[in-house]
């Protein structure tokens, strides 16, 4: 370890990196990328060696959880190895956690090998279980092949909690399909309110999308008994559940309640670069220092340069009838 460790100038240690391994995906979600997107030329993303080499430094540094995100990672060529590697983190102690998120769509070809390379947990992005709906919503996607995997990755015994965006006018009548059926699989859920990331096009129309979480806690507070629940997962997620089931349910809310008071995560995009506010547009290049240098030294000062400018918070906001602090770059670069 690094003497000192990462902490940023509101006092808040930096524990958790979400790494992008690519913003390709082989869906495209109507919310999360265009139709027609353009991906970065190969060239300009991180090489699997050099993605260890980052997140090694990271560890180093104090980082406890590593989340692998993309784009879609597991399209991400030999991305297993990228795993094997870094489970070297996991075995020495030095890493708590290695995790990804996923749309499940290559999940029954990797979960075993995920499971093995010390992965315990998964998130899947899962809006609807309709499959007309989820062809549309995806657009690419289709719902049994996302199935398969998670029917896989519970067979791996990798535990699966199960992300939903809350999409106005989309999955408000699946609420409680959605919550039965996680609870039947002992599965865990999250609702996620839509994030103004990107332009999506005319057919994507962030206002009418937003449905704001605290009406959905409400309408699960009609049918079941919610107890507020005091854990943090090193996430944005606040937690409670539901005594008639025991089932823990989760809400993602950057803007009906602004999450960024305990935040202890950064993220590294596919391209080496630290964002280290998702609802900001102030970035560091982390590529530069580390293909400048054999050693280390430069880059954790470029990383510890970053942390010092980390923000208090965000600036979402969809209370004026309008997108305010809408962010130009697509999730998917940024890393899900």
């Amino acid at each position: 370890m690094s003497a000192a460790p990462l902490i940023d100038p509101f006092a808040r240690p930096i524990s958790y990196l979400r790494v992008s391994v690519t913003d390709r995906c082989d869906f495209r979600c109507v919310y999360c990328m265009s139709e027609a997107m353009t991906f970065l030329p190969k060239k300009e993303l991180l090489t699997l060696e050099e993605l260890d080499r980052m997140c090694s430094t990271f560890v180093r540094m104090g980082v406890r959880k590593l989340r692998i995100t993309g784009g879609e990672p597991l399209v991400r060529r030999n991305i297993l190895t990228f795993f094997r590697s870094m489970s070297r983190h996991l075995d020495s102690g030095a890493l708590e956690e290695l995790t990804l998120t996923t749309n499940g769509s290559q999940l029954a070809r990797f979960a075993t090998d995920l499971a093995a390379a010390g992965v315990r947990r998964v998130n899947v992005s899962l809006d609807t279980l309709d499959e007309a709906k989820f062809a549309r919503v995806t657009r690419w996607g289709r719902l049994p092949q996302v199935m398969k995997g998670i029917d896989a990755a519970q067979e791996a015994g990798l535990r699966v909690k199960i992300n939903a965006v809350a999409l106005k006018g989309f999955n408000e009548d699946e609420l409680f399909d959605l919550q039965a059926w996680t609870a039947s699989r002992d599965m865990d859920l999250t609702f996620i309110e839509v994030m103004p990331m990107g332009d999506m096009g005319p057919e994507a129309d962030r206002i009418g999308q937003y449905w704001a979480l605290s009406d959905l806690r409400a309408r699960l507070a009609e049918r079941f008994t919610l107890t507020d629940l005091p854990e943090r997962t090193g996430g944005p997620a606040r937690y409670v559940r539901i005594e008639e089931t025991g089932q823990k349910i989760g809400f993602i809310t950057p803007l009906t309640h602004n999450f960024c008071e305990s935040c202890n995560r950064v993220r590294l995009t596919c391209t080496g670069e630290l964002y280290m506010c998702l609802g900001q547009e102030d970035m560091a290049d982390l590529r530069a220092p580390l293909r400048a240098s054999e050693t280390d030294g430069p880059l954790e000062d470029a990383i510890r340069a970053a942390i010092a400018r980390k923000p208090k918070g965000h600036d979402f906001d969809y209370s004026r009838a309008e997108v305010a602090g809408q962010m130009s770059r697509h999730m998917s670069h940024t890393g899900g």
